[in-house]
Formats: structure tokens, sequence, C-alpha cells
């Protein structure tokens, strides 16, 4: 079992889904009301352990995010990278104007920046 942690990371899903729960500024008690979501499996999703398939697709399902976007694949896909994703999604956030926006994805840049340096590979 230890192999399906490597491949799929629980903790960006959770955080992922963390940042759905505060935009739509929610408890984690409604998420579990609205889910159906037991409160002992989120708390233990929390404390860094995955979901069970069940609840990970009425989770991925509640917040629209794709489990797919969390599996460590061993090989780079090809595709759209994921700074340009958070900007467009930025962009298309209704909650924030233009300059609100503008100021997210400086400051997302800024540190996606400096965090990668050096581990760029060729």
């Amino acid at each position: 079992m230890a192999e399906s942690n490597e491949l799929f990371d629980s903790e960006g899903f959770f955080r992922a889904l963390e940042s759905t729960v505060i935009a739509r500024k929610l408890k984690w008690k409604a998420v579990s009301e609205e889910t159906g979501i037991s409160a002992s499996t989120l708390s233990r999703m929390a404390q860094g352990r995955g979901p069970d398939a069940a609840s990970q697709a009425v989770l991925a399902q509640w917040s629209g995010l794709n489990p797919a976007d969390f599996v460590r694949a061993k090989t780079r896909r090809s595709g759209t990278e994921p700074l340009a994703r958070l900007t467009a999604q930025l962009r298309r956030d209704p909650k924030l104007t233009r300059e609100a926006a503008d100021a997210l994805e400086e400051v997302i840049k800024a540190t996606y920046e400096r965090l990668t340096r050096g581990s760029e590979s060729t």
C-alpha cells in the first residue's frame, strides 16, 4: 500500500480541498454535512492520510478537483504548465478584481521562481 502513497499526492489533494473550503468560506463541519464524508475522515486527511477511493471521489466531485492532477507520474506529461493554470484560474475567479488577481499572480510567480531556482531539469 505504500506504493499508492508514493503515486498519489494526498497532501496536495487535501491542501487544494482546503483552499476550496477557504474560498467558499466554509467550516469543515459544513463540508462533512454537504458531502456525507465523516468528520473523522476529513481529520485523518488533515493529518496526511489519504482518503479511501469513495471519499476521494465524493470530495473531488464536491470541490471540482480532478484527482488525476495529484498523481505523481514517473515522466512529465505534456500540457499546460501548473503556473500557467494558476494564472488562468486567478483570472477567472469572479471574487477577485483585476488588481487583486494581478497582485496574487505577482506573489505566486515570484515565489515559484524563487523556490524552483536550480531545480530545472535539462
